[in-house]
């Protein structure tokens, strides 16, 4: 691996910039980390859901009866042990959910609307007899016609879903319900003038898949609903607030009443935001008064939480001869499984973001069907719209005969530049990312041989800000111990330290980082839409300047002078003719005054816009159809790198997924609705032996709404691989294809003729 870096801004950091080890490294590679199902309470009990065996189908009856009659069995479930359900919508950080739904999903009231999805539960002495006791339980069900593909459900014969569902759009509303939620519409200029200028447009339609987010640890949560009427859960989560959150709406008690304790999570990539299994725990354990676990089996969460939509859209985009844009068009059907709430609201605001667009106008459709809800899954709705428009894009370069760099530096985003949703993009750095990559060694090399071709794409993903709150305290040995509440999936708990440490003078390993439960430090929004480093680190920022002034203030008493006449440069104190190091001042003042306790609290109403350009080589074997990824470089702005190492894994990691997703990774729906590849032995995705290593290069154009110019940079680097890849293929076959996967047997019908 080749790591290179563009960066924009001249500052010397002490701290910022370097590579400490992480402060849970040693845990995470000696298997000490306490994940949930490490788990053991006293007493404790195990749960196991039993779900439909239908798409779709009207629950008649449930019969708990043989089940509860099993020695070892403490008590069963139903949709009728969760109160009524609430009709609120609240925001969960990334993405809204409407309670009635929520608690639909969780246990089906009235019908199953997916082939898994849970209708009862119950709950015993050990796990395998819990399983058989689920067995046992006796549902009788109505079957009814099903439908799996997002065109389909939006006919008007189409089965129906809700009977309550009515579109909402700025039209006026539908007379009657369908399974459409929602249709958005966004404008810029005047399309038809637009296209009408048009040298050169080309239209095209575009199909993806359901995928997964891929996640190794399965979905698992431990529930104690002590006596006090208290309720305590462990859990794997993205978001211990919004878990909170959501037990509070879905149990209806007061959230003062609910703990959620973060475990370690083994990934989670937007999938773990919404709860499943928590709830069922909870209504378990206050059944049977003890602590009850729940695991998720590989198939069930296959097929009962939350992946990515499947999705149709036609893209249409005009060009003038000299390589100009003009207009672009999409319309998009994006399915949201069972339940309204899907990401197509961020798959409009993507579908043109990387692009000065004169006149833009984007239709979004929110339909639900016959899958699992979906949920968000690293720049949720953005790589299928990169999919789509990237294509269009290279095949207006390839017509015009410009090189599709150069095509796409003449028409990049800038700052200044307003997307067709509404915003106006500060200083962002999608052209040094096209530079960065035109720059390149790989680009510059040269790619020989039959069936080998070289594709470029862009990406965007806009990151989000939202609430965040970090405690600081300073220990007499010149430590600073910090509580936080983001969950740790990829190194944060470093990063954020770091910019702590940065900001104290001190070192990354003087400070002490700590993922604390929800009763032991204020509201933190999820840990997702790339905001943890920038948002959190921000609070960071804010506890250590409170420590600072607390820190003159001490140095003053103890010299005897003005706090105005103290100052601090890179952790050293000075004032009164004398000096004291951090270190020697924390000591200090822990003889001579209270403790040194700084807060952070933070609610930037920002995003910070993350570009990523990427670039693959691959060889296509004609006769089996399948690609090999021969090179892959992937550039991208991360504002400022706290923490390099864990911006090229976040880099390599995203690329990686979206290798997967653009060359295999697939749900696999027969003409039931019932899931075929439910496991990770027949869902394809990548291994070491499908990807090269992944030659980083890192941009570092400052985000002007941070002191250190973070951006985030976990989610925009699965948005480029697809369209890249599809670019590449095209220049190696001759052949576009418009459908993901693009896998074997796909292209080799393309190759063949046999589309």
């Amino acid at each position: 691996m080749s790591t290179e870096f563009m960066t924009e801004h001249s500052t010397e950091y002490k701290v910022i910039g370097t590579r400490p080890v992480r402060h849970d490294g040693s845990d995470k590679v000696t298997g000490k980390a306490v994940y949930t199902d490490d788990l053991h309470l006293p007493n404790m009990a195990f749960g196991a859901f039993v779900r439909s065996p239908h798409a779709h189908a009207k629950i008649v009856s449930i019969d708990t009866s043989q089940a509860e009659d099993m020695p070892g069995v403490l008590a069963t479930c139903t949709s009728a042990d969760l109160p009524d359900p609430w009709d609120k919508v609240d925001d969960l950080g990334e993405g809204c959910v409407n309670y009635a739904h929520l608690s639909g999903n969780v246990l089906a009231r009235g019908k199953a609307l997916y082939k898994g999805h849970a209708v009862a539960a119950v709950v015993a002495t050990d796990s395998h007899l819990a399983e058989e006791a689920a067995s046992r339980i006796r549902v009788e069900y109505e079957p009814l016609p099903a439908t799996t593909w997002v065109l389909d459900a939006m006919k008007e014969d189409a089965p129906l879903l809700h009977d309550d569902l009515i579109t909402h759009t700025l039209d006026d509303a539908p007379a009657k319900p369908s399974n459409i939620e929602s249709h958005i519409r966004f404008e810029k200029g005047n399309i038809e003038e637009g296209f009408a200028a048009a040298d050169v447009i080309v239209e095209r339609e575009f199909k993806t898949a359901t995928v997964h987010q891929g996640y190794i640890e399965p979905h698992v949560s431990v529930a104690s609903w002590n006596e006090d009427g208290r309720l305590k859960i462990w859990t794997a989560t993205q978001g211990s607030f919004v878990v909170r959150q959501q037990m509070a709406a879905l149990l209806k008690m007061p959230i003062s009443q609910i703990t959620i304790v973060p475990c370690e999570i083994g990934g989670g990539f937007g999938g773990k935001i919404s709860v499943y299994e928590q709830p069922v725990a909870a209504v378990l354990s206050r059944k049977c008064g003890r602590p009850v676990k729940i695991i998720m089996r590989r198939d069930e969460v296959f097929e009962a939480t939350g992946p990515t939509p499947g999705s149709f859209m036609r893209v249409k985009i005009g060009a003038t001869k000299e390589g100009k844009l003009t207009a672009g068009e999409a319309w998009l059907a994006f399915d949201a499984g069972a339940f309204p709430g899907g990401v197509i609201g961020p798959g409009c605001m993507c579908v043109f973001s990387c692009y000065d667009l004169p006149n833009a106008a984007v239709d979004g459709f929110d339909v639900v069907l016959n899958k699992p809800k979906t949920q968000a899954y690293r720049a949720p709705g953005s790589t299928h719209v990169a999919f789509a428009a990237e294509s269009v894009i290279d095949e207006l370069a390839v017509q015009l005969d410009i090189d599709p760099i150069e095509f796409r530096l003449k028409n990049a985003a800038v700052e200044g530049t307003r997307r067709v949703d509404g915003p106006v993009y500060p200083r962002v750095g999608l052209v040094e990312c096209l530079e960065a990559v035109k720059n390149s060694e790989h680009w510059k090399s040269t790619l020989s041989g039959p069936n080998r071709g070289r594709g470029v794409a862009c990406g965007f993903w806009f990151n989000a800000g939202l609430k965040s709150s970090v405690t600081a305290s300073v220990n007499p040995d010149g430590t600073v111990t910090l509580v936080e509440g983001s969950t740790d999936i990829g190194g944060t708990r470093t990063s954020i330290a770091m910019q702590l440490a940065e900001t104290l003078g001190i070192s990354a390993e003087d400070v002490i980082p700590q993922v604390a439960d929800t009763d032991s430090v204020g509201f933190t929004d999820v840990t997702g839409g790339s905001r943890t480093t920038f948002a959190t680190g921000l609070a960071a920022h804010e506890a250590a300047l409170d420590i600072q002034r607390q820190m003159m203030e001490r140095a003053a008493q103890i010299w005897e002078c003005d706090t105005g006449d103290v100052e601090v440069r890179e952790g050293v104190y000075r004032g009164n003719d004398e000096s004291l190091t951090f270190s020697e001042l924390a000591l200090k003042a822990d003889s001579v005054g209270e403790a040194i306790i700084g807060r952070g609290a933070v609610d930037p109403q920002v995003s910070t816009n993350a570009f990523a350009v990427h670039l693959v080589d691959v060889e296509v074997d004609p006769e089996t159809g399948k690609v090999t990824i021969l090179r892959y470089t992937a550039s991208q702005d991360a504002g400022t790198a706290i923490h390099p190492s864990y911006v090229e894994g976040q880099i390599q990691g995203g690329s990686v997924q979206g290798i997967g997703w653009a060359l295999n990774e697939e749900y696999f729906y027969d003409d039931d609705g019932h899931v075929r590849n439910a496991s990770f032995l027949d869902y394809r995705m990548p291994t070491c032996y499908d990807v090269p290593m992944i030659e980083t290069i890192i941009v570092e154009v400052p985000n002007p709404d941070h002191p250190y110019g973070v951006r985030g940079v976990g989610e925009v680097s699965i948005v480029p691989p697809p369209p890249a890849i599809a670019s590449a293929i095209q220049r190696a076959t001759g052949i576009r294809l418009t459908d993901l996967p693009m896998s074997p047997p796909k292209l080799w019908r393309a190759i063949n003729n046999g589309e």
